[in-house]
């Protein structure tokens, strides 16, 4: 009877808790692990825009005259309604982390909800842009059209890394949409509490990465008309 009391509690205090990987000890060691991937994904993501942002700004001070005529066909108000729209989806994806972390998946879930329908708002409005874009002719490629032969060059060099970067920040964003909704359900079945929210974290530190790279895109890409003669979208 001993024996078998002794199994028992040994079976009990090798019983992972919930949410806890086998291959970790306790929460804390996979919280740090986890946690310590996604640093370092994130820096891989950082390189990979930072020669986006450098080979921008090496053709931008090469051709600067069709650079910022480009800009000024952007439409900054679309342009600055997404940036709101992702900083209120960095709010929403904050106070999801906070839920997660108090246990309290309903709000988990709610929060994580706002913050998918504020990327899908956020697409929606770059297929606006980007159909306006191949109606325009400003496809980089044969069909490529430009009032001003002049800046033709300079122009749709602009607009290479324009479909490139935003592109780009597009897919990551897509990619996170995905996440969310497994996230969503996750937290319908109530998997988060106090001891187990990294998921969450991690998911939050992606999401506020895909929002920052945006505000360096908006000033760099929008705003580059704007700033040498006050001009505005078109």
């Amino acid at each position: 009877m001993a024996s078998h009391t002794t199994d028992l509690e040994a079976g009990q205090e090798h019983a992972h808790p919930p949410g806890l990987a086998h291959q970790f000890e306790d929460l804390d060691q996979q919280l740090d692990a986890t946690s310590f991937g996604m640093w370092l994904f994130l820096v891989n993501e950082i390189m990979f825009f930072g020669g986006l942002f450098a080979g921008y700004a090496l053709y931008r001070s090469q051709m600067p005259a069709g650079f910022e005529a480009a800009s000024n066909h952007l439409d900054i108000f679309l342009g600055g309604f997404n940036t709101v729209v992702l900083i209120g989806s960095s709010l929403t994806m904050a106070l999801g982390v906070r839920s997660a972390q108090l246990g309290r998946n309903i709000w988990v879930r709610n929060w994580l909800i706002a913050t998918l329908f504020l990327g899908l708002v956020f697409l929606g409005v770059k297929v606006i842009e980007y159909s306006a874009k191949y109606r325009d002719h400003l496809i980089p490629g044969a069909n490529f059209q430009w009032p001003d032969p002049a800046l033709a060059q300079g122009a749709q060099m602009f607009y290479v890394f324009y479909f490139a970067m935003t592109g780009m920040h597009a897919l990551h964003m897509v990619v996170g949409a995905g996440l969310l909704l497994y996230f969503i359900r996750q937290a319908q079945q109530g998997r988060y509490h106090a001891h187990y929210f990294g998921p969450i974290e991690n998911m939050g530190l992606y999401w506020h990465f895909v929002d920052i790279v945006w505000i360096f895109l908006f000033p760099l890409l929008y705003l580059l008309g704007l700033a040498f003669h006050g001009g505005g979208g078109h």
